[in-house]
């Protein structure tokens, strides 16, 4: 894989998605976990998530207003810096987008750089034309889909 072609592939590693849906806990020590090294190794991971172009996103917890950060794949689209809502083909939509549908302002960390942006979520339209796109960079985000009957939303992170 290279860093244009972000294959995150969490069936053949050892991540017990089940276990990530379902104990917040095991999950918050998941993220942590990948954020150190995010941080310690200029925004390179390894594991799953190893050549894929990774971020962190600092969010606002939309019930608590306590300040959160994700590691997230994120797939450079039409010179668009797009996330993907997937939660692996969980059964419902990651905590980051219920924050970001909340207060789409927040911060991002990609590589060494770090800044504020605006979420915007693409409306269904766009988000049918671009998921697409998605799938033929990382066609893992293809079985996601398959994996769930939510439609994943996407969101574009703007620079502020």
């Amino acid at each position: 894989m290279t860093d244009n072609n972000p294959q995150i592939d969490t069936q053949n590693d050892a991540i017990d998605k089940e276990k990530l849906y379902s104990d917040a806990a095991a999950l918050e020590d998941f993220n942590n976990k990948i954020v150190a090294e995010f941080r310690a190794n200029g925004g390179k991971v390894g594991g799953p998530f190893e050549n894929g172009t990774l971020l962190l996103l600092h969010t606002t917890g939309a019930k608590s207003g306590q300040p959160r950060v994700s590691p997230l794949a994120y797939l450079p689209i039409d010179g668009k810096i797009l996330i993907v809502g997937s939660y692996a083909g969980g059964p419902k939509n990651p905590a980051w987008v219920h924050n970001l549908r909340a207060n789409p302002n927040a911060h991002i960390e990609i590589g060494t750089d770090a800044y504020d942006v605006v979420a915007r979520e693409l409306p269904p339209e766009e988000r049918d034309a671009a998921y697409p796109k998605i799938v033929e960079i990382a066609p893992v985000f293809a079985e996601y889909q398959a994996n769930t009957t939510r439609t994943i939303p996407l969101f574009e992170l703007i620079r502020a």
